[in-house]
């Protein structure tokens, strides 16, 4: 056996045994991606990829909520489903198990909120504590694909909730092409550009 093939099969048992494990495969990546952006002064685009996301997301729900009538807050689709006082509730409960994900806990804790304003003001809170944790984050963070899926793609459906909600409500959203939007990484708050690519009527009319 020549010395290629005699090492061959003693590379692929080490890399089985260790490479190939799915919890020290992700360490091995995840450890390799910090130190690439360490040496050679790289931020880690899938920090930078998220981080534009949240602000994404700031973006949508600042337009959602904007000058929502007082009696919204009471507001349901059905008799059966969450009001949208309910929703933004869940929105904070969304922001602040995402923090508590950068520090490496999957523990869920939601905060009943009885006031609309109280509401808002947390969700924006835990949107700028999640963008400054994901800024500097610690060692124990959880993957961001995990933060992702989680709370970031329920808070997105949910802010989707709201602006059908506005509709049924009488009161709705103005469409907008949000590809144009001024979306930055960091702008996380509810202060948000004026300069807007609003329209009138439906970008995909349906044929009656």
């Amino acid at each position: 056996m020549c010395r290629k093939n005699f090492l061959l099969p003693l590379f692929r048992a080490f890399q089985n045994a260790v490479f190939l494990r799915p919890s020290h495969f992700a360490l091995f990546c995840r450890h390799r991606h910090r130190c690439v952006g360490d040496n050679r002064g790289v931020p880690d685009p899938s920090d930078q990829w998220l981080r534009h996301t949240l602000a994404t997301l700031a973006y949508r729900a600042e337009k959602a909520l904007r000058n929502a009538p007082q009696d919204f807050a009471e507001f349901r689709a059905s008799p059966r489903s969450r009001s949208a006082l309910a929703l933004v509730a869940h929105l904070g409960d969304l922001m602040e198990w995402a923090v508590r994900m950068t520090r490496g806990e999957m523990r869920w804790r939601p905060v009943p909120q009885t006031s609309w304003p109280g509401a808002n003001d947390r969700f924006f809170t835990g949107l700028a504590d999640l963008d400054a944790a994901l800024t500097n984050e610690p060692p124990e963070c959880l993957p961001h694909e995990v933060i992702f899926q989680g709370p970031i793609a329920d808070a997105l459906t949910h802010i989707g909730q709201l602006n059908m909600m506005r509709g049924m409500h009488g009161t709705p959203v103005r469409p907008e092409s949000y590809a144009r939007a001024a979306i930055a990484r960091g702008q996380v708050g509810r202060n948000q550009s004026s300069a807007r690519s609003e329209f009138d009527g439906d970008a995909s009319p349906q044929e009656r």
